[in-house]
């Protein structure tokens, strides 16, 4: 495994939201105070503004959760099943695909001549 090591303003924002997360994760407010008190209570501490700064963004956002995806909420499931999926949805109709029609056909070719071949 990598040894990863962070400094400056890259732990502080680490840091501050990883204590964002357990706050919200342990039903808490996830206020200024509630974060510094993560904070220190792991060790760590930050700046000043950090806190107030996640925190009214969390607030502005209504709620952490909006802000990273839960564990299990997309990719791919197991397509095998014992019954067939009732299927709700309207039946897609396929509409008649159109002819394409080329632009330059029985015209010229791009050296002027006609776009039967040639000798270039």
């Amino acid at each position: 495994m990598a040894d990863l090591t962070y400094s400056g303003a890259d732990k502080e924002q680490l840091v501050v939201s990883l204590a964002a997360i357990v706050c919200a994760s342990s039903g808490q407010d996830v206020t200024a105070d509630n974060i510094n008190a993560a904070i220190s209570g792991s060790g760590n501490s930050v700046a000043a503004y950090w806190a107030p700064l996640f925190a009214s963004a969390c607030e502005k956002a209504d709620g952490i959760d909006k802000m990273y995806p839960k564990a299990g909420g997309g990719g791919g499931g197991s397509a095998s099943s014992s019954a067939p999926a009732a299927s709700t949805a309207a039946p897609v109709v396929e509409k008649p695909k159109e002819e394409e029609v080329d632009a330059l056909a029985g015209g010229m070719d791009m050296f002027g001549g006609d776009a039967g071949g040639g000798d270039y």
